[in-house]
């Protein structure tokens, strides 16, 4: 499995792109994605979002179009891909398949599992693949999302980190900013962010 990353737009969100068994899954496109991911794919199979804030979705329907292929959305954003009241140009974008929750998926032969973690937004997910979670906005580096915004919830980001807690695994985490973490890593950060939120 090899992982390309590219930091998009002013926020600096990255976009990820999984190339697995001859295949590519595309994470989070954000502002400008759309010709660095169109340069770096041969057999693109989907493109999954980790929640629904804008500096991740936004180049979600044009790739949609360009690549003909499926996009997975946690069904408590896709609202979210249709307004965004901090970026109203924000291109509205619908996915193919709403994720309910912590579900599993096999694409082309690719595992996939969402795992819910609301707090940040209604939707928060982190995605895993083979040894790899794709950590969005819900962990980075030494930190955790904000849930101060529209639809955050304080109460549901101390659910979140304390289901984050009992997790074992020291796979790497790839944050939707920032540098790669790990599990490990993270999990000594959870007791703080829990006298925090």
């Amino acid at each position: 499995m090899e992982i390309l990353k590219r930091p998009m737009g002013d926020y600096q969100t990255n976009c990820y792109i999984v190339k697995i068994d001859g295949k590519e899954i595309i994470i989070d496109p954000g502002m400008g994605a759309t010709e660095w991911v169109m340069a770096n794919v041969a057999n693109p199979v989907a493109i999954l979002n980790t929640h629904g804030h804008f500096d991740h979705v936004w180049s979600n329907s044009e790739l949609q179009k360009k690549l003909n292929i499926p996009l997975y959305t946690p069904k408590g954003d896709v609202m979210l891909l249709q307004n965004s009241s901090w970026m109203p140009g924000l291109p509205p974008s619908t996915p193919d398949i709403e994720v309910d929750g912590d579900q599993n998926f096999t694409i082309e032969g690719i595992e996939v599992k969402f795992h819910h973690f609301p707090g940040h937004c209604p939707g928060c997910s982190m995605i895993e693949i083979g040894d790899a979670v794709f950590s969005g906005d819900f962990l980075f580096e030494g930190s955790i999302g904000r849930w101060d915004f529209p639809y955050s919830d304080a109460e549901a980001m101390r659910q979140s980190l304390k289901k984050f807690s009992r997790w074992s695994s020291n796979q790497t985490l790839y944050p939707g900013h920032g540098n790669p973490t790990s599990v490990q890593k993270e999990l000594r950060n959870v007791d703080y962010w829990l006298s925090v939120v």
